[in-house]
């Protein structure tokens, strides 16, 4: 159930301010009353009156600092006679969409993208052997069967292998990495690796290696698991441990343009220019 906080109530949480960005201070106090449980979700925040009292601003700068916790998912905004601004828990769409603009705009490369998910699933499908119960791994299999079924009917889509990745996270027993998971199924896609053959082929080795790491884990085989994973995100990529036989596997990695131009600079130094003593 909702509870109300009065502004005095608060008195010892909130104080006045004054900063250039008055709105994102008042944002920020807000945002730490919750994360130290002063405030809980479902909490009704005071109106926005009384807020700028307590803070001695503008009903605007107020409305302002209310808006930017909305957008981060920590407070909902809600209209009408029992309206007002509730304490709520961000979702993993909110973080999601947060990471994928982060990603998007940082030119972040599909291979890069293929390791950050391998260090990371190869945890999850690690504490997966050690902790999926039996309907974990018959739920693991019937996602499996789903996407052979798709697959044949010429209907295979991202969001079966999204799906798969997501109940293997529950599996895993852990809140948290449950929370990653669904967070990075935008931003840390495999799509443009998967780009690199042709659907028809890359569906039909995604539901083979999903059934194979199933498998490993039904067989609570830890080491036949992070193999199988590793193949399966690895395909397609230039990476090391790429599976032998694909063409990527054999191309040279295409260095960033960034790291190209560091590369070239050092070369053009002279070899005098190095610091005395340094070898």
């Amino acid at each position: 159930m909702a509870r109300d906080q009065p502004a005095d109530a608060l008195e010892d949480v909130f104080v006045p301010v004054v900063s250039e960005r008055i709105s994102a201070t008042i944002a920020e106090q807000i945002r730490a009353a919750i994360l130290d449980r002063r405030l809980a979700p479902g909490d009704r925040l005071p109106n926005e009156r009384s807020l700028a009292e307590r803070f001695k601003v503008s009903r605007v700068t107020v409305r302002d600092a209310l808006r930017a916790l909305e957008a981060g998912g920590l407070v909902q905004i809600r209209v009408g006679a029992t309206g007002g601004a509730f304490v709520t828990a961000p979702s993993a769409g909110v973080v999601g969409a947060g990471l994928s603009n982060l990603l998007m705009l940082s030119e972040i490369e599909p291979d890069e993208v293929a390791e950050a998910r391998l260090i990371f699933e190869l945890g999850t499908v690690t504490l997966a052997v050690e902790r999926a119960t039996d309907e974990d791994i018959a739920q693991l299999r019937e996602l499996c069967d789903e996407g052979a079924e798709a697959l044949a009917a010429g209907a295979y889509t991202s969001a079966l292998s999204q799906a798969f990745h997501a109940r293997l996270a529950t599996a895993a027993q852990n809140h948290a990495v449950e929370l990653m998971t669904a967070s990075f199924a935008g931003p840390l896609s495999m799509h443009r690796v998967r780009e690199r053959e042709p659907a028809d082929v890359s569906h039909a080795r995604t539901v083979d290696e999903h059934r194979r790491i199933v498998d490993a884990i039904a067989a609570r085989d830890g080491a036949a698991a992070r193999d199988a994973m590793t193949e399966h995100l690895l395909r397609g990529t230039t990476l090391a441990g790429s599976p032998e036989g694909d063409p990527a596997a054999t191309a040279k990695p295409k260095p960033r343009a960034g790291r190209a131009k560091a590369k070239a600079a050092a070369k053009s130094r002279p070899a005098t220019a190095r610091p005395p003593g340094k070898a």
